[in-house]
């Protein structure tokens, strides 16, 4: 499977924006969709995780309430929406999908940048 994102830019404190991850390939019913990020100088971060098929979320507590992740079945492509953006969402976000429960994401789509200003 082939991940591609995009939708990342520099907005300002309070505003929105909605990252899309086109996948290319099949996703089976068990996959786990994923967006990380990773601010410069720290380690890269979960967001928040999809079950494909079950629809189970489970997000972070710093964006907890401000962030939601979707999929879409028949485009086959997962979304993060950002509300209330901060100044310390700064990072560049990546989508990526595990084939499982495990969370061994082995396959991972090119990062796209989101930057808040203040």
């Amino acid at each position: 499977v082939q991940l591609q994102a995009s939708g990342g830019g520099l907005v300002q404190a309070g505003d929105s924006l909605r990252l899309s991850c086109a996948a290319n390939g099949v996703i089976y019913n068990t996959y786990v969709l994923g967006w990380f990020r990773q601010a410069p100088g720290k380690e890269r971060e979960s967001v928040a995780t999809l079950v494909w098929r079950g629809g189970r979320k489970k997000y972070a507590d710093s964006v907890k309430d401000r962030f939601t992740i979707s999929r879409d079945y028949a485009k086959n492509t997962g979304f993060l929406q950002m509300n209330s953006l901060k100044p310390e969402d700064t990072a560049v976000y990546y989508c990526a999908l595990a084939r499982n429960g495990d969370l061994e994401f082995e396959y991972w789509g090119q990062g796209t940048q989101v930057t808040v200003s203040s």
